[in-house]
């Protein structure tokens, strides 16, 4: 019985070193694919949610006092440069040029008079220069009447669309009450918000050359059929929110876009040269990144890397490796540090074919 034992004992000790053995040698035989980074003109593209403004957007307000007499646009409508919009009741307006006529002529009468006296040397001077001073006072006050009588005529200051109207025919009005909004849509402002590391991205990859162009995907997720140029960049952070506005103008000769619409901008950012690897071939550590650059010998190094940008299955590497290193593709997890493993070479154009990629 006990010779039983150490027999059964003996053969489970052989076949646990058998297992072992052929695990070493199943290690030893594995081949890992490596390859090298690769320099490629690229372009990164971001899209950031907008506002949608008209490049002018105004309140049209009554300058006068009255009832509204006549409105001669709708809600909506396309109106011209001058066109008349609104009316209102001029009654008033037009007995007070009236009374400013009559008193301007009466002045002129007596300045003439007044002057053919002086020249008589019948009155003084002074008294000449108080009739002259009369007249011009009331040719002011015709000049002043007839601009509040033209201020009753309320026209269109640049063609544009008339908003929604705040008031009707036969009001009572206020001087200033608001009367509706004239957008011109002939060319559209867009704001949008960019973060301080993607600002210096753009700032520093896209030289003075370049058109810094733009796309608009609207609010039904369909792109817009003219492209924008990036024009102004505030003059500083938010504070808050660690970001600054752009402004970008789009052409909208069909009048698709409208005053306060949404939608998101598409912007590319250009790499030259840019230093791209796999995604899989990096893996983290707390907040760094690393990768497994093999040496000449076949030992596996880790090393850290910096990566400056994302692109679908790609990063763009700025510190930490050159074209001339070799960098583990697969196999992450089954290889450790300063291990010796056995490789296959795959040129980076290969590796890159096989991804989805974006690049020029």
């Amino acid at each position: 019985m006990r010779r039983t034992s150490t027999l059964i004992g003996l053969l489970l000790v052989l076949c646990f070193a058998s297992c072992e053995s052929k695990k070493e040698e199943k290690k030893e035989e594995s081949t890992f694919l490596v390859t090298n980074p690769i320099k490629k003109d690229t372009v990164i593209k971001k899209d950031y949610v907008c506002q949608i403004h008209s490049i002018r957007h105004i309140e049209l307000r009554a300058l006068e006092k009255g009832y509204l007499k006549h409105i001669s646009i709708d809600e909506g409508q396309f109106v011209k440069k001058g066109q008349k919009l609104f009316n209102i009741m001029p009654n008033v307006y037009q007995a007070d040029l009236q009374k400013a006529k009559a008193e301007a002529e009466v002045a002129e009468i007596e300045y003439k008079n007044t002057k053919l006296l002086a020249d008589s040397n019948v009155v003084s001077a002074n008294e000449l220069a108080m009739s002259k001073a009369e007249y011009d006072k009331a040719k002011a006050e015709v000049f002043l009447t007839q601009t509040h009588l033209g201020f009753t005529d309320i026209r269109a200051p640049f063609d544009g669309i008339i908003d929604h109207l705040e008031v009707r025919e036969g009001s009572l009005l206020d001087e200033g009450e608001k009367l509706t909004t004239l957008s011109d849509n002939s060319k559209m402002w867009v704001y949008f918000n960019v973060p301080e590391a993607e600002y210096l991205d753009y700032i520093t990859n896209t030289g003075k050359a370049r058109a810094k162009e733009v796309s608009l995907i609207m609010a039904n997720n369909k792109m817009f059929n003219q492209s924008g140029i990036v024009e102004t960049i505030e003059g500083e952070f938010n504070n808050q929110t660690g970001n600054i506005a752009f402004r970008a103008t789009f052409p909208n000769p069909d009048k698709i876009l409208r005053h306060g619409e949404t939608g998101s901008v598409l912007m590319s950012v250009p790499f030259d040269d840019a230093l791209l690897i796999p995604q899989k071939a990096i893996f983290e550590i707390l907040d760094k990144s690393y990768v497994y650059v093999i040496n000449a010998d076949g030992v596996v190094k880790q090393r850290e890397i910096e990566i400056e940008a994302t692109l679908p299955n790609l990063f763009i590497v700025s510190k930490g490796l050159s074209t001339k290193d070799k960098i583990l593709l697969e196999g992450l997890r089954m290889v450790k540090n300063n291990e010796k493993i056995h490789t296959k070479f795959l040129e980076p154009n290969e590796v890159l074919n096989k991804l989805d990629l974006y690049a020029e």
